[in-house]
């Protein structure tokens, strides 16, 4: 996902929390000249889903069990680089609830999500 939508890992804070940094691209703007809502769930996505990766046991996998998320205000090419924070909510033993953020390098909210994995083990 990293080649189609660009974005960097941070070095990971704590365990359950992870930051990207991305930069709009005009490639995935809208007809309104603001950034799709596709791109900033994804980002959104990625964030949550690394962040509960980072509380799994060896041999654990956690799938997406369900995704939201809310537009504060648009993202659009001249916004300059964002900041997407994922960050584990609670971590139980069959679900992982989280939410992120995305900010502009104000500290502005953009949007915001909440996600749930599923604790698995991997098949063979």
């Amino acid at each position: 996902m990293a080649e189609t939508l660009p974005f960097a890992l941070l070095p990971p804070a704590a365990e359950g929390e992870i930051q990207l940094r991305a930069k709009p691209e005009a490639r995935f703007c809208n007809p309104l000249n603001t950034m799709h809502g596709g791109w900033i769930m994804t980002m959104l996505d990625t964030a949550m889903a690394l962040a509960a990766m980072t509380t799994l046991s060896r041999g654990e996998i956690c799938p997406s069990h369900e995704t939201s998320a809310k537009f504060v205000r648009p993202i659009r090419v001249d916004s300059g680089e964002m900041h997407i924070i994922g960050q584990v909510v609670s971590r139980g033993r069959t679900v992982i609830t989280l939410e992120g953020r995305i900010e502009d390098s104000q500290g502005r909210l953009h949007a915001h999500g909440t996600s749930t994995c599923l604790v698995m083990g991997q098949r063979p």
